[in-house]
């Protein structure tokens, strides 16, 4: 990136200001990384490049942000940046994974020697003693492409810098609030108390609205500050497709070793993992695609390397599963093969072959993303896998349909496949309730919602924990000034860490009015209920007082 001229942009009728990379100063930072390994953790090479604003000196992929033009509509905006002149010189781009790493490969990042993000070896037991007993062994490459989670709603930020009262409120469309405001307040030298974050309901996240933070992110609550007055910027589909995150990429060289009669003695997994032209995420989805590569089985050896590379794409974060689908496409994909290789029935073979009952905890002895051991602490997986054929009628069809269709011409195929996943991860989130004189119930909690139905789920867990109707609770989501304390909605964590922090503080709640109810009905706590809105002494009904005198 030679130069960027916006003197024209900057006259553009309607333009209020433009900005690059130059015009930030010190507030030009790359964004702090997500997730970076712990120090605890031997054996990890891995090198951390996060994202930037605006892009100066170099621009890494497609998509990359250049410039920023405020103008009185979004019309007189785009029209400006036709008038921006940039100043590039073509480079050599890195796409393709399998040839990132060869000699001589263009740099992305040209303070490394190598396109080299990460590298990880894990291992259990001896693959190659296994190997060379093993009767089958199934062999493959498989390559997974890249994806867009392509949300009903792209994304989008309003940040309002209120100069007098030195107040931030920004409005974005984020699975995170509460990050992005500590984030916020870090990078542009306010306090938390400072700035407010809302994430309004948002038409579907799926990992990509995670990122913390997009130089959007960052861009638009600076230029507000900067111009002390409010900025909207809302993404159109076209610019989703280039500059909000990604997923997937991976070329994989698996290996599965058996008896004849079935049963696994190994698995090896040798994998690349495109990380786009950054890695703020560390190794979070390779290593969620590692962790699940062994499925639910008993696997007594395993070997597995992991490579992350960088290319001149857009970055792959965490999308629908976060990496978690691809382990277990892999374990499974060999296991039909070897079903195939050895004539075998494909649930029979998974039957045998599922961790036993009287084994758990079953330890992995390998890490997790969490950079803990991998245990699996229950499970009684064949009744399941039993279930699932008997009510999806595996045997008829396979005996009986498959073969009628088959004299007819018709492919039909019919899969089934079983998993266990990481899912409901921590490590937090908290919640707080209030009882208003009126007896409606105020729930607030830290966590934004994109469809999964939290207004509804927490409402349920709250009211029948007070004896109220859903009707007369009112639940504030993702608002940093109403919660300011939690980490987010994603890996499916909203029921099982919310909720179980909304019914905590619900049961103290409950115990606080049954205690001061206890006082005024002069009746012990074990004889009152909590039914209507009211606390009843429940052998003498007329016994009662409502939630909202309590409160009062």
């Amino acid at each position: 990136l030679r130069s960027v001229d916006v003197s024209k942009a900057r006259a553009h009728p309607g333009v209020v200001a433009v900005f690059t990379a130059e015009d930030m100063g010190e507030d030009w930072q790359p964004g702090p990384p997500l997730v970076s390994p712990p120090s605890t953790v031997k054996g990890v090479t891995f090198h951390s490049r996060t994202q930037v604003p605006l892009a100066k000196g170099k621009v890494r992929h497609v998509g990359e942000t250049i410039a920023v033009v405020i103008a009185e509509s979004r019309y007189i905006a785009e029209d400006a940046v036709e008038d921006i002149v940039v100043d590039l010189d073509p480079l050599e781009v890195v796409s393709n994974i399998e040839t990132a790493l060869d000699p001589g490969a263009p740099l992305v990042h040209d303070d490394l020697s190598s396109n080299l993000a990460a590298h990880m070896i894990q291992s259990k037991g001896d693959y190659q003693a296994a190997k060379a007993t093993a009767d089958v062994v199934i062999s493959r490459k498989i390559e997974i492409d890249r994806g867009a989670a392509g949300a009903m709603e792209n994304r989008g930020i309003v940040a309002d810098w209120d100069s007098k009262s030195q107040y931030l409120t920004v409005w974005d469309t984020t699975q995170a609030p509460i990050p992005i405001r500590n984030g916020l307040a870090a990078r542009l030298g306010l306090s938390e108390s400072q700035v407010r974050v809302i994430a309004p309901f948002i038409g579907g996240g799926f990992g990509p609205k995670m990122m913390m933070h997009y130089p959007e992110e960052m861009l638009i609550p600076w230029v507000s500050i900067q111009l002390g007055r409010a900025i909207k910027w809302i993404e159109d589909r076209r610019e989703n497709f280039y500059a909000t995150t990604q997923e997937r990429r991976q070329v994989h060289e698996a290996e599965m070793l058996l008896t004849r009669e079935g049963k696994i003695l190994g698995i090896s997994h040798t994998f690349l993992h495109d990380s786009g032209a950054y890695d703020p995420y560390g190794l979070t989805i390779p290593l969620n695609t590692e962790s699940h590569v062994m499925g639910a089985y008993a696997v007594p050896n395993y070997f597995g390397e992991l490579t992350v590379v960088f290319t001149n794409k857009i970055l792959t974060t965490p999308v629908r599963g976060a990496g978690r689908p691809q382990g277990i496409f892999i374990v499974e994909r060999l296991l039909d093969l070897a079903a195939k290789e050895l004539d075998m029935d494909p649930v029979e073979i998974r039957k045998l072959n599922f961790i036993p009952p009287d084994d758990f905890p079953y330890e992995r002895q390998i890490i997790d993303q969490a950079f803990s051991p991998l245990i699996f602490d229950s499970g009684n997986y064949q009744p399941v896998i039993e279930e699932a054929a008997g009510m999806i009628g595996f045997d008829q069809f396979v005996k009986e349909e498959q073969p009628r269709l088959r004299a007819e011409g018709k492919h039909v195929g019919i899969g089934i496949i079983p998993f266990v996943e990481t899912t409901g991860v921590g490590p937090y989130e908290g919640a707080r309730i209030t009882i208003e004189p009126s007896g409606k119930i105020n729930v607030a909690t830290g966590v934004g919602t994109q469809g999964q139905g939290h207004f509804t789920a927490f409402a349920q867990v709250v009211a029948e924990q007070l004896g109220v109707d859903i009707k007369d609770v009112n639940l504030v989501t993702g608002d940093t000034s109403q919660f300011h304390w939690g980490t987010g909605t994603f890996a499916s964590r909203g029921a099982v860490v919310a909720a179980n922090a909304i019914h905590a503080s619900a049961s103290i709640v409950r115990e606080k009015v049954l205690k001061l109810a206890s006082k005024l009905l002069e009746a012990p706590e074990e004889e009152l209920e909590l039914e209507d809105g009211y606390v009843r002494v429940a052998d003498i009904p007329r016994l009662s007082i409502s939630l909202g005198d309590l409160a009062a």
